[in-house]
């Protein structure tokens, strides 16, 4: 019988000098490759604006970090096309589209990823919790309109700003903060700029 070398035995043979350096290596590209999948998005994906929303001011600037919410982290699916039996840590496709004012609105909350309509697109999230209030016009909960909601995440729920920049973005009413995000056409989204009262505040690097 023909024994071939195990792993142990072949990894003894090469120097601890050369497996540190492949380790490292292979944690450079692992890296790269993050940020290059990251900056694709950013040149390529299709542009979305989105409304924020009210969030719990005590969490809103953690550090060099804002704490984001969206109208459409909150969805009511009694009035979205697409499935209606979500359950926690799922994942989900949301079809938006742009409303008159040409900010992003949900239409379909889907299991399945669908066919995004003309002018719309589709993000990919992650539900959260179920069961929560809806909210009204203006995106604020309101519990006594029922809590047939579900909250999404998509990914762009924290975003860097230069150190000590935050203070003017965490006493912004939220009504004059808009995000523009990129979304790439498999769903995958990423900030792009921050504006507030529709002038630019910050816009991420391509890299």
């Amino acid at each position: 019988m023909i024994r071939l070398p195990s792993a142990d035995a072949f990894t003894g043979r090469i120097s601890p000098l050369w497996r540190g350096l492949a380790a490292i290596l292979l944690l450079c590209g692992l890296t790269l490759a993050l940020v290059e999948s990251r900056a694709r998005i950013l040149r390529s994906g299709t542009e979305v604006r989105l409304a924020t929303a009210p969030v719990d001011p005590r969490d809103l600037f953690r550090g060099d970090y804002v704490i984001l919410n969206y109208k459409i982290s909150t969805l009511d699916t009694a009035k979205l096309d697409g499935d209606k039996a979500f359950e926690r840590n799922q994942p989900v496709f949301v079809s938006v589209a742009p409303g008159v004012d040409g900010l992003a609105e949900a239409k379909g909350v889907y299991l399945a990823r669908p066919a995004a309509a003309a002018g719309g697109s589709v993000l990919e999230g992650r539900v959260t919790s179920i069961g929560a209030c809806v909210t009204n016009a203006n995106g604020d909960p309101d519990c006594s309109a029922g809590r047939r909601a579900i909250r999404v995440s998509y990914g762009l729920e924290s975003y860097f700003v230069p150190q000590g920049t935050g203070r003017a973005i965490e006493t912004t009413e939220h009504k004059r903060l808009e995000i523009v995000a990129a979304v790439s056409s498999s769903g995958q989204a990423a900030i792009k700029r921050l504006l507030i009262d529709g002038k630019l505040v910050h816009q991420e690097p391509p890299y």
